[in-house]
C-alpha cells in the first residue's frame, strides 16, 4: 500500500450520475476522490492505496454494498477504513441495521443533504490526518527509545572497562539526558 497522507475518498456506485453528484459535493474538500463502479473495483482500489473513508452504495450488480463492506472489514489492511453507506430512501428499513452490523460507520439515504455528507466525510478525513500524525509521533518515539537503549548499553560497556574513562562517561550521560529530554517533549 502506498503511504499517502492525503489518503482521499473512495466513492462506489454503479450509477454514473451518482458518482458525478458525489464528486461535485465532495470536490470542495480538496482531497483525492477515486471512483469505483462495483464492489470488485472498490476492492482493487483499496488494495492499491489508502483511503480515509469509503462512500458505498448498497444496491449494485454483482457484489453489493454489504458484501463489499464485509470484504473490506475482513482484510487487515482495510479493516479500519470507515464506510458510509448510501442508499435510496425507498430501501428496506432493515438495511440500516444490516449496514451497521456489517461495520459501517454511518448510513445515509438518497437524496442526501450535501452539507451533511460533506461534514461527515470531513470528520473522517480529519480523523485520518490525526491518525497519520500519531503514527509519525509513535515512530519517532520508538526511534528515540531505541537510541536510548543503544546508548545505555554502550554506557554499561564503558562502566565495565578498566580503567574507567570518566570524561567519556560524562559525555555519554549528557547525550542520554539530551535524548531523554527530547523524548519527554514529545509527550
Amino acid at each position: 500500500m502506498i503511504a499517502d497522507e492525503r489518503a482521499g475518498i473512495l466513492v462506489v456506485d454503479d450509477m454514473e450520475d451518482n458518482l458525478i453528484a458525489l464528486e461535485a459535493v465532495l470536490g470542495s474538500l480538496n482531497e483525492p476522490i477515486v471512483r469505483a463502479r462495483s464492489g470488485e473495483e472498490a476492492m482493487k482500489a483499496l488494495l492499491r492505496r489508502r483511503f480515509a473513508v469509503v462512500l458505498l452504495d448498497i444496491r449494485m450488480p454483482g457484489m453489493d454494498g454489504f458484501e463489499t463492506a464485509a470484504n473490506i472489514k475482513r482484510l487487515d489492511q482495510t479493516k479500519d477504513v470507515p464506510i458510509i453507506f448510501l442508499t435510496g430512501a425507498e430501501e428496506d428499513a432493515g438495511y440500516a441495521f444490516r449496514g451497521y452490523a456489517t461495520g459501517a460507520a454511518d448510513y445515509l439515504t438518497k437524496p442526501f443533504d450535501p452539507w451533511v455528507l460533506r461534514a461527515k466525510v470531513n470528520v473522517f478525513l480529519e480523523l485520518h490526518r490525526k491518525n497519520q500524525q500519531l503514527q509519525t509521533l509513535l515512530a519517532r518515539e520508538q526511534e528515540d527509545f531505541s537510541e536510548l537503549s543503544k546508548r545505555l548499553a554502550g554506557l554499561e560497556d564503558h562502566l565495565s572497562e578498566e580503567p574507567v574513562d570518566v570524561a567519556t562517561l560524562r559525555e555519554e550521560a549528557r547525550e542520554l539526558r539530551r535524548l531523554l529530554s527530547r523524548a519527554e517533549r514529545s509527550y
